[in-house]
């Protein structure tokens, strides 16, 4: 009998991250989707590109990497989606995000609906709800997909487009959460919870009711908790060249991993070192090489 292929959507931002060295396709709800499809699932976008010629081209590239841009809207009164990225000696990136383009007003649809309710899993992030309009599509769709799906909140804290009120409906509606290390005094901060790590997060765990909670810290690896069971690994060696994209590889192999009900442990080797070898690449979508897809979660 064959597997079962599980269907994920990555709902929020599709733009161009603009490089010194030129523009690369680039949104967290992308590169997670292509990851996703890369371990096996069938992986779905959803946002909203300009009728520009850099929406139209945001298109082709999404075909190019065997993703369907059936869910990208088209907004014909506002620009596509950019983002000037400046990266640091050490391959850290600092974002100036572009407002008021079409990914602050990805529509709701009947088609929207059909796809939330046949959904297996999906994360989505605060950068995208810092509009209305995209705002009541992510939550309505979140709203729309089946009680066992699982539902990631990549908090994704970008500039100053976040709020107490968009983080806590949005922990209410997930199930599972990934935040890092820059990340969690933030939120932690803003509900009151205190204490070392842990504490800070079987804080979080409790008070959102949530099944896993992926605490991340770059080159230090990462800590997955559950209310029953941890495990932390300390990451992988290798020189960082861009660390653009590692955090949603990570989230996607996270996600697939827990699809196929893995191991805590397994799930957190194997989503340190695809995220590993996103940083080690000039590229936030690379392909994995024969190595990783070893280890793909079969």
């Amino acid at each position: 009998m064959s597997k079962e292929i599980k269907r994920v959507v990555g709902i929020g931002e599709l733009l161009w991250d603009i490089f010194p060295s030129g523009l690369r396709l680039g949104g967290a709800p992308l590169n997670f989707c292509y990851h996703c499809r890369q371990l096996g699932a069938e992986a779905y976008p959803v946002s909203a590109v300009g009728g520009d010629e850099f929406g139209v081209e945001i298109r082709e590239v999404i075909g190019s990497r065997q993703l369907t841009d059936r869910f990208v809207a088209e907004d014909a009164t506002r620009p596509t989606g950019a983002v000037q990225v400046e990266l640091d000696d050490c391959g850290k990136p600092k974002y100036k995000i572009k407002e008021q383009v079409a990914w602050d007003y990805i529509p709701m649809s009947g088609n929207l609906k059909t796809l939330a309710q046949t959904t297996d899993a999906l994360c989505f992030g605060s950068l995208a709800q810092r509009n209305g309009v995209s705002r009541k599509t992510i939550l309505t769709f979140v709203r729309a997909t089946p009680t066992d799906a699982l539902k990631i909140f990549d908090v994704n804290l970008r500039q100053t487009f976040f709020s107490k009120e968009i983080i806590e409906e949005s922990l209410r509606l997930s199930n599972v959460l990934k935040l890092s290390d820059e990340e969690l005094p933030l939120v932690a901060g803003m509900f009151g919870i205190s204490g070392p790590v842990q504490a800070q997060l079987h804080g979080l765990l409790e008070r959102f009711d949530l099944q896993l909670i992926a605490y991340t810290r770059g080159a230090d690896g990462s800590l997955l908790v559950t209310p029953d069971e941890s495990d932390d690994h300390p990451g992988c060696p290798g020189e960082a060249i861009n660390s653009v994209g590692a955090g949603d590889a990570f989230t996607a192999t996270l996600c697939m991993g827990l699809l196929s009900c893995r191991p805590l442990n397994e799930i957190n080797e194997y989503a340190n070192r695809v995220a590993s070898f996103v940083c080690r690449q000039d590229s936030a979508t690379p392909e994995l090489t024969d190595n990783l897809n070893e280890a793909h979660y079969a």
